[in-house]
């Protein structure tokens, strides 16, 4: 069974598996992401690739910028055409801790954005980028584990329009191709589709990339309905909840000590903060999501993924992987059909545990 692909735009086919690659620089070496893009692109046949200016993380001031860097530098190494990759990365939202990016841009104006689509132009050595996605909103909104919204933390921020406007002239200058959200509510994709048509961009937004999986299917809340009808497709980030729903942190032992929970042990706050290994609630729900994979002969890896691919709004399950065989544990994914009863038993476990990683 080979890769299947989405058209998430007219003239944009991608793969229904995205490679995420903000691991590359960090914990992953130069020579460690050649051989994991080399098995991702030529041997899953996987076309997407998903970065951002701010990766790798743990974000620091000296490796910012690297996971853009290693994508350029293997695709000069491999002589891959330009146009057999569907590059995507993301412009830093307002940040009061990564000083070393515009010296920890306050807001996500004009200036903002065009300077952070030059830059990772450079970076990734290319001459436009075929998604540019807003990593997450300049305004507040209660993201990374929170889950109410708080109108008392709501504060000026720069308008929609100015957005609009940076990045309708990017995609006038032939810079960017299509625009994506990120970490984004409701509200703001309306906001933001109910604009675009000011600045000529109504066929231009095409995505939204949020998380999805499991332990948080907030999606379907509240923002599956908006894309429905606006026909905004979901790029689903961490399908497997950070490598949890693996269920290698449940062994005695932790996990191994190179997985990323233990690795960046209290150096990681936005995943930390919504991936609770010490919660006990987590724990018993990735045990029985573990439990039923076990039952129906597939690794709980897989059944992760595959829930998240059956989605019908979702365009690509953006994944991470450090490692060779995770790829091929991620693929076989694609070769599964979860029948009726999984499905009932995952929502009679969901019922139990509901989104507790939201």
């Amino acid at each position: 069974m080979s890769l299947p692909f989405f058209h998430l735009a007219p003239d944009l086919t991608v793969s229904k598996l995205c490679f995420g690659t903000m691991t590359f620089g960090e914990q992953n070496t130069l020579s460690q992401s050649f051989r994991l893009l080399d098995e991702g692109f030529f041997v899953a046949g996987i076309n997407f690739l998903d970065t951002a200016e701010m990766y790798p993380v743990p974000q620091h001031r000296t490796t910012q910028g690297r996971s853009e860097e290693y994508i350029s530098r293997w695709m000069r190494a491999r002589k891959v055409p330009r146009d057999r990759i569907i590059l995507a990365t993301k412009v830093t939202g307002p940040s009061g801790q990564m000083v070393w990016i515009r010296g920890g841009p306050k807001s996500l104006d004009a200036c903002n954005i065009s300077e952070a689509i030059d830059n990772s132009l450079l970076r990734l050595c290319t001459d436009y980028i075929d998604l540019y996605q807003i990593h997450w909103p300049d305004r507040y909104v209660p993201m990374f584990g929170e889950t109410e919204y708080d109108p008392t933390r709501h504060y000026t921020s720069v308008d929609i329009e100015e957005q609009l406007d940076a990045l309708g002239k990017a995609i006038d200058a032939g810079k960017i191709r299509y625009v994506g959200l990120s970490n984004e509510t409701p509200y703001g994709v309306m906001k933001f589709l109910q604009l675009a048509g000011n600045f000529g961009l109504s066929s231009k937004i095409i995505a939204v990339q949020n998380s999805y999986n499991l332990l948080c299917r907030n999606f379907d809340s509240g923002l599956a309905e908006c894309c429905h009808h606006e026909r905004i497709s979901l790029l689903a980030y961490s399908p497997m909840a950070m490598g949890i729903l693996s269920g290698k942190y449940l062994s005695p032992d932790s996990g191994p000590p190179d997985a990323r929970m233990n690795l960046f042990k209290g150096k990681y706050s936005e995943g930390e903060s919504r991936y609770k290994l010490s919660s006990s609630t987590v724990r018993a729900a990735v045990g029985e999501y573990v439990r039923i994979a076990v039952k129906y002969g597939v690794s709980p890896a897989s059944l992760a993924i595959a829930f998240v691919l059956r989605h019908p709004l979702v365009a690509s399950a953006v994944f991470g992987a450090t490692k060779v065989w995770q790829i091929k544990e991620v693929l076989e994914a694609t070769k599964i059909d979860l029948s009726a009863d999984i499905i009932a038993e995952i929502n009679e476990v969901h019922a139990r545990y509901p989104n507790p990683c939201p």
